[in-house]
């Protein structure tokens, strides 16, 4: 039979216990580091984004290869009910510029329009340090790019 002092130390031990393996990372998950990159080409009157681009990538520490999880595209400054397509490209260091995703219809908001490829997490074509990734709308000139570090 166990006394009250034995029961106390028996509760706190199996309390410390179970804080201390709720406070632990889960395993592996400490070794990949998330980033994000943005870039932002300001219109001609100076307000918000004439294109712009996010790109959330991730890579293990000390690796060279970087996975692209999700990119995003927006093109600012639209007139509501205004229609573009829009696709990312990359360009690995030393490479030429390759079509990361097909043309694709993008989402008008009033005076801006989106669009996004992937999803959030460790998936995605690998690309190795300094690849430079652009977001590109049809019938402009001008696109964003962001350089994978």
């Amino acid at each position: 039979m166990l006394t009250g002092q034995m029961k106390a130390l028996l509760i706190s031990a199996t309390t410390a216990l179970a804080v201390t393996a709720t406070a632990a990372p889960a395993s592996g998950s400490s070794a990949y580091l998330d980033k994000r990159v943005n870039s932002c080409v300001a219109g001609k009157s100076g307000g918000g984004c004439a294109v712009g681009a996010v790109v959330k990538y991730w890579h293990k520490k000390g690796s060279q290869q970087r996975g692209v999880g999700w990119v995003y595209a927006s093109r600012g400054g639209v007139k509501k009910g205004a229609g573009y397509s829009a696709r990312w490209v990359y360009k690995k260091p030393g490479g030429s510029w390759k079509a990361g995703a097909r043309w694709k219809k993008t989402v008008n908001h009033g005076t801006f329009n989106e669009a996004s490829w992937g999803s959030d997490g460790h998936t995605g074509p690998r690309y190795p340090r300094s690849t430079r990734i652009c977001v590109q709308f049809t019938g402009v000139r001008t696109q964003a790019c962001v350089t994978l570090t």
